[in-house]
């Protein structure tokens, strides 16, 4: 279990592992190159970072020495897998939860619950909450809510794997306006994608109830 906080590199390596894991399995586990690129990519990401591949390696070396990745032989180009939930000790859905904190920075529980769609669907946002709480009163403490700047209406979760999260005061997320916008187009994106799989399953759906009603000469309707 991960016995000091991570740097700021370390927690990118191991969020954009976790989340490339689900998003992309079939490029799982990431060669060095495209773990570089995810740690860099514009979108769904705060702050955006600019690191080189011998920064994203000096992290991946870090956390090797507490056993959150290892390197998977077996192939021509080396490549990398995380032990998220195991090194640090948390279930799968808080290894999600953790992930988007460390990739976008505070959220709410409702942002939360959003953001993770992709790696774990939770029912609602009180099951956020609940494994939320869990990692802030467990110990050794993983998350924090944080106290609600004025004028937001819910209170925002950070992580604590780098140690106490800096929030400048009412200044918090005014100058993120470029990534939040950023972040905001990928969810829609992300929602429309999931309005037509869904609007697809419905069509295939109502071929089929056809089909047999013609087959067993009954009005479908």
């Amino acid at each position: 279990m991960s016995t000091r906080s991570l740097t700021a590199t370390e927690a990118r390596v191991l969020a954009v592992l976790v989340e490339k894991q689900h998003t992309v399995p079939d490029s799982y586990p990431l060669s060095l190159n495209a773990l570089t690129l995810g740690c860099n990519q514009k979108t769904a990401r705060d702050p955006v970072m600019n690191l080189s591949e011998a920064d994203v390696l000096q992290g991946i070396n870090g956390l090797k020495e507490l056993s959150l990745v290892s390197e998977v032989s077996g192939s021509r180009v080396v490549r990398f897998d995380h032990n998220a939930a195991r090194g640090l000790g948390v279930p799968s859905q808080s290894v999600a939860l953790l992930t988007l904190l460390m990739l976008r920075g505070p959220q709410t529980s409702a942002e939360l619950r959003l953001h993770t769609e992709r790696l774990h669907r939770f029912v609602d946002v009180s099951s956020v909450e609940g494994f939320l709480e869990e990692m802030a009163e467990r110990e050794p403490h993983r998350v924090v809510k944080l106290p609600k700047a004025p004028g937001e209406r819910e209170a925002r979760w950070a992580h604590l794997l780098c140690g106490e999260p800096v929030i400048p005061a009412f200044t918090a997320y005014a100058t993120s306006g470029s990534a939040a916008s950023d972040a905001t187009q990928e969810d829609i994106q992300f929602l429309k994608a999931e309005q037509h799989r869904l609007n697809a399953e419905l069509n295939a759906l109502k071929a089929l109830v056809h089909r047999m009603a013609a087959e067993l000469g009954v009005d479908p309707a």
